[in-house]
């Protein structure tokens, strides 16, 4: 509607541009005077006459003064003979310059019938224009219960994507691998007795590759491959969502065997009759309709639905039942070896330095997504181009990592000198903790640069990918939390809000310790429900399942561990006070500390890639 109004603005506007433009140029200007043939002739022999212009039988006279005129001369005799019978001087004649033009069809078009002609026309192409916006929105109106699912064609080789195109995800290949096996030889299982999967169900966290694995599949097993999104079923008119269902998989039908691909099905897959009013609404509709389509009336058509999801706890029941989608594959965060391999893959097409070592990368980046890996090198990529560099080098690399975990440096910040000292203390007072502690994780870089919302920084990361985290290495990373807080106050006798991300991760994993691992005095059990109303999408409340008594005891063995966290990590700032000031002054000489020298500051050896704490 927007756009119809915007194009008939325009042509209005260049409808009344037009006409004025006529008006403007047919508006009546000085117009010649008329005389007669025999003051024309008197004028030609009194030498007054400049040039003579023939059309026709009309005379244009422009006069030695620069006048014009006009006059109409016999129609059937020529210029020639009718001044020769009215006796003009021969020789007077000849001054005159006698322009003889003939009148051409195209002249008399546009001199003539155009102007009248013109106003019509454009008043016929704006109701020209009005009737076909009209008709388009018609044919839009009737299109509207079509689905707006994009079908990615075997035949396109340039954006078919297989299995070596996915890095990792090796267990969940061998789980998609069997449904590329249906689709090329169904006969093969049918002779078993077994049944198609009518669908796959993908969980896993954002940017783990959901979609990229789903397209593989179809890639693998060379098949049309429909691609839509959860939320563009459902619109405001009702029936809209479940007709593009309808006619989604009967485009699917035509083309099977097919693979229907459906991202973020939790936006119209959500547990049916939950909300505040409950009730048959266009989304629980759209549900319905794919329910049916899946598993309904027909069940001998060969197409497989794949669909993603990172919140399969508010999925509907009847979505999840065996025959509807009949397996879950699990896409997890990528461990070190799949991460390295992530990294090949996306930098194939950058130029790399020979020092750069993709594997120490990986090492650096625990918990990162295939998606996080990607716009790592990206910005690396990006940072590299800014410093007019042709080949992207470790240093860009790293300072990547920290780019997308914390932001952007903020160069442009000034640090007043005591409050610079103050964060110089606070990271030191981190990485000094973590590298005395058995169990918490080596510390990669200390950064006194602010970067996002952060004053300074401390990097830790471990040697290798830990799917258990046990009980000593939480209460060590307690300590580390709490060094900051800590050489804070021991050096300036004061403390900061510098401290306060680091108070609530401490308490939050003091707490985690007691209410979910079971990791305290209270014993093996857990303390308190969270309760999801699903129509939000978000925890609300924590319901508790404990009395008042049992909240005590867990407040009191939350703040034991923190007690006996501080003593540790105040005895150990205490002890070496002397490396405490050394790191602290390096971080105000140099703003970073890498770990090759974090690790001699701390007379740190490394044996077989693993760090040996001697301190």
């Amino acid at each position: 509607m927007k756009n119809l109004l915007k194009n008939i603005s325009f042509v209005l506007f260049l409808f009344l541009f037009v006409t004025g433009v006529l008006i403007l140029f047919s508006s009546p200007e000085k117009k010649p005077e008329a005389v007669s043939l025999s003051t024309l002739v008197s004028q030609i022999n009194e030498q007054k006459v400049k040039e003579i212009s023939v059309t026709n039988d009309e005379l244009t006279i422009t006069m030695v003064d620069g006048k014009t005129e006009k006059a109409v001369k016999e129609k059937e005799a020529g210029i020639t003979e009718t001044f020769k019978n009215y006796g003009v001087d021969q020789e007077k004649l000849k001054v005159v310059n006698v322009i003889v033009k003939g009148e051409t069809g195209a002249s008399l078009w546009l001199g003539a019938i155009l102007p009248f002609l013109l106003p019509f026309l454009l008043i016929a192409g704006f109701i020209w224009f009005i009737m076909r916006q009209a008709q388009r929105g018609n044919n839009q109106a009737l299109s509207f219960g079509s689905s707006k699912a994009r079908m990615i064609d075997p035949k396109d080789k340039k954006n078919r994507v297989i299995f070596s195109d996915v890095a990792g995800a090796k267990e969940a290949k061998e789980e998609l691998y069997e449904i590329v096996e249906f689709l090329k030889n169904p006969q093969k299982f049918l002779n078993l007795g077994a049944k198609i999967p009518k669908g796959v169900l993908l969980l896993g966290s954002p940017g783990t590759g959901k979609t990229l694995i789903a397209k593989a599949v179809a890639g693998e097993a060379n098949v049309p491959f429909f691609n839509i999104s959860g939320s563009e079923f459902v619109e405001m008119f009702v029936g809209v969502g479940a007709s593009r269902v309808r006619d989604l998989f009967k485009q699917a039908k035509k083309n099977a065997p097919a693979i229907v691909f459906i991202d973020e099905i939790d936006a119209v897959g959500r547990h049916r009759g939950a909300g505040l009013g409950g009730g048959h609404d266009e989304r629980e509709q759209t549900l319905n309709q794919i329910l049916v389509e899946m598993d309904g009336f027909d069940t001998s058509i060969n197409v497989i639905v794949i669909a993603a999801t990172n919140r399969p706890d508010v999925l509907d029941p009847a979505l999840l039942r065996p025959g509807r989608f009949d397996r879950r594959v699990i896409m997890n965060l990528p461990d070190i070896e799949e991460r390295t391999a992530i990294l090949k893959i996306h930098s194939k097409n950058k130029p790399l330095g020979k020092e750069v070592d993709l594997r120490v990368i990986a090492q650096r980046t625990p918990g990162f997504s295939g998606a996080d890996l990607s716009n790592l090198l990206n910005e690396a990529a990006i940072l590299t181009a800014r410093r007019e560099k042709k080949i992207v080098a470790m240093p860009e690399l790293t300072e990547a990592i920290e780019k997308v975990i914390l932001g952007p440096e903020r160069k442009s910040r000034r640090i007043d000198e005591d409050e610079k000292k103050i964060i110089a203390y606070h990271e030191a007072g981190h990485a000094l903790i973590a590298a005395s502690l058995k169990h918490s994780d080596p510390v990669q870089k200390v950064s006194i640069i602010s970067r996002g919302n952060a004053g300074g920084y401390t990097l830790n990361a471990p040697t290798k990918d830990k799917m258990l985290h046990s009980r000593n290495y939480f209460i060590d990373e307690l300590s580390v939390y709490l060094g900051g807080y800590i050489s804070e106050k021991l050096t300036f006798h004061d403390i900061t809000t510098g401290a306060s991300n680091d108070l609530e991760r401490s308490t939050a994993i003091a707490r985690n310790l007691v209410t979910r691992y079971g990791m305290s005095d209270l014993g093996p059990r857990t303390f308190g429900h969270k309760e999801e109303l699903v129509f939000l999408g978000k925890e609300l409340r924590e319901e508790k399942n404990y009395s008042e008594e049992t909240a005590r005891e867990i407040d009191n063995q939350v703040t034991k561990f923190i007690d006996n966290a501080y003593k540790v990590a105040e005895k150990i700032l205490i002890e070496k006070k002397d490396l405490l000031d050394k790191i602290s002054n390096v971080l105000l000489e140099k703003e970073t500390i890498e770990q090759k020298e974090f690790n001699e500051i701390m007379g740190i050896k490394i044996e077989n890639k693993e760090a040996i704490k001697t301190v």
